[in-house]
């Protein structure tokens, strides 16, 4: 063995269990591997699980909040505006950098695996060109996935599918689309079409960011589900976002759960941006605007989270961990029944591998070892602490490691450590 991790509690297992790893290869788990390795790690009880999985970010945005200007009013459309207006100055190395940084610090948080959209709608593709470059000199670390996305609309932007093609042809992995943002619902249509159809001529999958409003007449999902049937692009499609499906009637809610799930759409819910985006037109109540998650997780809709955004003009804040999405999801889904909480974990890990398409994933023998060792002994424990990634393994290598925070109390003469565990 090249490396073992000792005394570590497995999701689905009893007890505790050593995992053996040989090259990049998960090669034995069991209760004690006798073999011996040149490190070992003692996870002392704590959680092991697959690698973390971000399957919505925008890396060509990242890090560039106040750049022109700050969001003000902190409204999606204001970030648009202000996105606009940064995509101006975009050069090769700024927009290198500041992915890179970002990708650095996702994978100080446990993230091996990374689906990014960029902005297509620049003639340039400058933004796509060089993420293009930063997925090969990351691939020993992280497997990044682009996806082409028409920021401005595939119909509202000039040669918008032009530079689509384009940028399918240049190696983006995913296509993209923005129906709702279109200027017309007939040009919202086209976009939905068009994207499948690139889909499926590029044999790509395809992922559309669909019915980011509140309005609750924002119905493009049902032509997604339609397109990808027709299609046959079953499993092979995602739905980001739909966060109009909360204002939804729910007899028309519970008519399209039913089609989606018939079409095998996969859906990424963004917590982060949409808690702080949506309802901006409301006075009181305000709307949370998340999309119907429990319900979407009750009819057996795979979902998954996103993170959506660090420190750019739509969103403010962030540091590029999962949990943080997971917490809040936790807060705004209502999800804080025990079961919801033990499966929580799953949706930026086993489900979001299904959406994403990463088929050697896993904490199985044969497995590639992409693995994080958490400061926390359960899943719930790690979403409710946020807990530290002290180890964070990719390829059987360790490519990060963190010291856990300790506190420790003055408590009638005697010192006591904190873990803010039961």
């Amino acid at each position: 063995m090249d490396l073992i991790i000792r005394r570590a509690a497995l999701q689905g297992r009893e007890g505790l269990h050593d995992v053996g790893i040989r090259g990049d290869r998960i090669a034995a788990i069991a209760p004690q591997i006798p073999d011996r390795a040149p490190r070992e790690i003692d996870a002392t009880g704590d959680l092991v699980t697959p690698a973390l999985i971000e399957t919505h970010i925008h890396l060509d945005a990242a890090l560039t909040v106040g750049q022109p200007r700050h969001n003000r009013t902190g409204s999606l459309f204001e970030g648009i505006e202000i996105w606009g207006e940064r995509v101006k100055s975009l050069t090769h190395e700024d927009v290198k950098r500041r992915a890179t940084t970002a990708l650095k610090w996702m994978l100080a948080n446990g993230v091996t695996y990374v689906r990014t959209h960029v902005d297509v709608c620049d003639p340039s593709l400058t933004a796509l060109q060089a993420l293009l470059e930063v997925r090969e000199e990351v691939a020993d670390v992280i497997t990044l996935q682009i996806v082409a996305f028409p920021q401005q609309g595939i119909y509202s932007f000039p040669n918008g599918e032009q530079l689509m093609t384009r940028a399918l042809e240049m190696g983006a992995d995913v296509v993209g689309g923005i129906p709702h943002y279109e200027w017309t619902r007939e040009y919202g249509e086209r976009d939905v079409r068009t994207a499948l159809r690139l889909a499926a001529e590029y044999d790509r999958q395809a992922d559309l960011h669909c019915d980011e409003t509140d309005d609750d007449q924002s119905r493009f999902l049902e032509l997604l589900a339609a397109e990808t049937i027709r299609l046959g692009l079953q499993g092979r499609v995602t739905a980001s976002h739909t966060t109009a499906m909360h204002s939804y009637n729910n007899a028309y809610a519970y008519r399209l759960i039913r089609w989606v799930r018939h079409a095998g759409v996969h859906f990424i819910t963004n917590p982060l941006d949409n808690a702080v985006l949506q309802g901006r037109f409301d006075s009181y109540p305000i709307r949370r605007g998340f999309t119907r998650v429990k319900e979407l997780l009750a009819n057996g809709i795979n979902v998954c989270i996103g993170h959506d955004s660090i420190m750019d003009p739509w969103y403010p804040l962030g540091v590029g961990d999962p949990l943080q999405a997971c917490f809040v999801m936790v807060h705004y889904g209502q999800m804080s029944g025990r079961d919801e909480l033990a499966t929580m974990l799953d949706l930026v890990t086993t489900r979001a591998a299904a959406c994403f398409g990463a088929e050697d994933y896993g904490l199985e023998v044969g497995k590639r070892a992409d693995l994080v060792v958490f400061d926390a002994p359960t899943a719930v424990d790690a979403v409710r602490t946020l807990a530290a990634r002290r180890v964070v393994i990719s390829r059987g290598r360790v490519v990060a490691e963190t010291r856990p925070a300790r506190s420790t109390v003055h408590w009638n003469g005697k010192d006591e450590e904190i873990r803010f565990l039961i």
